[in-house]
C-alpha cells in the first residue's frame, strides 16, 4: 500500500480547520468553554469512519474521546496522544477560530498545539481504517483534556489501567523524536514581617524589603549554580519569579509578601531537591539576618520530566520511521513539559513528536506548516504498522 498517496492531505487539512474552528480554550482561561464540543467533533469522526471509540468523562461536559485499533492477538500496544484544549485566545492578531490558510502555513488558535498533530492521529487512524489493514499492535488514540492546565485528561485515561508498550505525544517538535523533556515545580514562598505606621517603619519589619534580599540572592546564586547541572538533551534548570504580591497600603509596612516561582526540572531532580536547596539559601540569609522569616508552601503544581532511553522500541521504531519520512531524523529534548511525562511516570516509554514548532505555540499569531502535518500523519501511520 502507497501510504502517501492514500492519505490525502487536503482531507487532512480539512479536518485540521474544523478543529481550529471549534472554541475549546480550557475554562481555567477567561470565558474558556472546554472541550465539550470538540470531543463531540471528535467522537463523530470515529463514528462516521466505523472506527471504535468512547467517551470517558473528566470533567462534567469534558471528556476524553478514546479510539482502538485492534492489532493481532498477543501483539504489543501503542498509545498515541494529544489533547483537545488550549489556552486563552486573547491578545491574538489574528481571529483566533477562524482558521486562514496562507501558503504553507495554517492560522488560528490551536493550530500547532496541539490541533494539527491531532488531525495527522486521526487521520492515520482512518486510513488504516479505510485500507482495512489490520497492525500488528493494538492501537490506542486519546484524545485528552486539561492538558494546558494540570493534565486531568491523561491522569484519568491512565487509571483504565492501560499496559502498553510505547506511546507518541504530538506535542510540536518539528517532527525531530523527543525523549527528554524538563519537569516543572510551581509553588509561593512567602516573607514575613511586622505591620507599623509608615512614619515610623523602623518598629516595623518590612516584607517587601526582607523579599527584595530572597529575590537578589535567587537571581546571583543560583544562575551558577543550574549552569554546572547540564543534562544532554535539556540542557541546566531554569528558575523565574513571574508573581509577586505585598503589602496594602502606601502608609503602612507591610507584614507580609509573597512571589510565585517557576522551577524547571531536569531528569533526576525532585521537589525535595529543590526543597533542600532553597532551605540552604534561606538558612544563609538567615545567619546574616536573624529578623528575615520565610515560607514555602506546598506546591501549585508538580510535573514529572521525562527521559526515556534511546533504546527503547518506541524511540527505534520512530526514529527509523522519521528518516524514512522525512529524510531526517534526531533524537532530542524539549524544554517544555507535556502528557508525556505522565504515560513514562505510568511505565509506558514515551516520545514527543509532532508538528510545529513551539515557538508558534501560544503565540499571537499561532500556526502550523502544514507540510509538516501531512508528514506527521504519515510518520504515525508507519510506526502504527511496524510497532
Amino acid at each position: 500500500m502507497d501510504l502517501r498517496s492514500a492519505l490525502n492531505p487536503e482531507f487532512l487539512f480539512g479536518t485540521l480547520a474544523d478543529l481550529v474552528s471549534i472554541n475549546s480554550v480550557s475554562p481555567q482561561y477567561p470565558g474558556g468553554p472546554g472541550e465539550g464540543a470538540i470531543a463531540g467533533y471528535v467522537g463523530d469522526y470515529f463514528r462516521k469512519n466505523s472506527i471504535a471509540f468512547e467517551f470517558q468523562t473528566v470533567f462534567e461536559g469534558r471528556p476524553n474521546v478514546i479510539a482502538r485499533l485492534d492489532g493481532k492477538p498477543g501483539g504489543r500496544t501503542l498509545v498515541l496522544e494529544a489533547h483537545m484544549d488550549t489556552v486563552s485566545e486573547l491578545g491574538m492578531s489574528r481571529e483566533p477560530f477562524r482558521p486562514v490558510r496562507e501558503g504553507n502555513r495554517l492560522y488560528g488558535r490551536g493550530s500547532c498545539d496541539t490541533k494539527g498533530g491531532l488531525a495527522a492521529m486521526m487521520h492515520a487512524f482512518k486510513v488504516l481504517q479505510d485500507a482495512g489493514l489490520r497492525p500488528n499492535a493494538s492501537v490506542v488514540l486519546v484524545a485528552a483534556t486539561d492538558e494546558e492546565y494540570s493534565s486531568q485528561g491523561v491522569v484519568k485515561f491512565l487509571e483504565k489501567g492501560i499496559e502498553a508498550d510505547g506511546a507518541i505525544v504530538a506535542e510540536p517538535t518539528d517532527l525531530e523524536t523527543a525523549v527528554a523533556s524538563k519537569g516543572v515545580l510551581r509553588w509561593r514562598l512567602r516573607t514575613r514581617g511586622r505591620a507599623a505606621h509608615s512614619s515610623k517603619p523602623h518598629i516595623g519589619i518590612n516584607a517587601i524589603v526582607k523579599m527584595a534580599k530572597v529575590i537578589l540572592a535567587v537571581e546571583e546564586r543560583l544562575p551558577a549554580v543550574f549552569q554546572k547541572r547540564q543534562h544532554p538533551y535539556v540542557g541546566s534548570p531554569t528558575l523565574n519569579v513571574g508573581v509577586i504580591h505585598g503589602g496594602i497600603q502606601v502608609n503602612q509596612v507591610p507584614d507580609s509578601c509573597t512571589i510565585e516561582l517557576d522551577r524547571r526540572l531536569l531528569p533526576g531532580e525532585t521537589k525535595e531537591s529543590v526543597w533542600e536547596e532553597f532551605k540552604s539559601l534561606f538558612a544563609e540569609l538567615q545567619e546574616r539576618d536573624p529578623e528575615l522569616e520565610v515560607e514555602m508552601e506546598p506546591p501549585l503544581l508538580e510535573d514529572y520530566p521525562l527521559e526515556t532511553d534511546a533504546s527503547e522500541r518506541i524511540v527505534q521504531v520512530v526514529s527509523k520511521v522519521s528518516q524514512e519520512v522525512t529524510g531526517r531524523s534526531r533524537v532530542v529534548g524539549v524544554p517544555y513539559g507535556s502528557d508525556a511525562s505522565k504515560l513514562a511516570r505510568a511505565g509506558i516509554p514515551s516520545v514527543i513528536l509532532g508538528p510545529g514548532s513551539i515557538d508558534q505555540a501560544h503565540a499571537a499569531d499561532e500556526y502550523v506548516e502544514l507540510d509538516q502535518v501531512a508528514l506527521a500523519a504519515e510518520i504515525y501511520a508507519r510506526t502504527i504498522l511496524e510497532f
